[in-house]
């Protein structure tokens, strides 16, 4: 059993028994996708919500929009069927103080907003989240059983 590590601004896709981890979700989303019946897995680490927002948009695991269907695409290229795929969110956390009235200041909170948005385009249901509130994650995703174990700064171990 191999981990398959997903930097910041990052996607990837794998079977079992591979393990996806990703390290420092703060704003940004843990996007976990995966299909129990094939055995397959995906996790996107994005910053950003909207690829249109910005011009420098060459990457799309840097945004939520892009890096959902493009993570979708692979799982789908490597034996996943859309149909039988479900997703948990991670992240998207309010890291510093800011007025949070300002809607540009407000990303972690705009990144689960856009994921559980194009997961909902997609007709992909949302089983389980642990998003939001002011701390760092770790997540590990188990392409075996789709399970999520998230590792935060402080505040525990939780297991989605």
């Amino acid at each position: 059993m191999g981990e398959v590590i997903v930097g910041m601004a990052d996607f990837k896709a794998a079977k079992a028994p591979e393990i996806l981890m990703t390290i420092g979700l703060g704003s940004c989303v843990g996007i976990a996708l995966f299909d129990n019946v094939n055995k397959v897995a995906g996790l996107a680490h994005a910053m950003l919500p909207n690829s249109q927002e910005l011009r420098n948009n060459l990457n799309p695991a840097k945004f939520v929009d892009t890096a959902t269907i493009a993570l979708l695409d692979e799982m789908t290229r490597i034996g996943a069927k859309k149909h039988l795929i479900k997703a948990k969110l991670a992240g998207g956390a309010q890291m510093f103080k800011y007025d949070t009235t300002n809607e540009s200041m407000r990303i972690g909170d705009r990144n689960v907003e856009a994921a559980m948005k194009i997961l909902g385009k997609l007709y992909i249901p949302v089983i389980a989240s642990q998003t939001g509130e002011n701390f760092g994650r770790t997540v590990r995703l188990n392409a075996a059983d789709g399970a999520l174990t998230i590792k935060t700064v402080g505040r525990g171990t939780f297991a989605i």
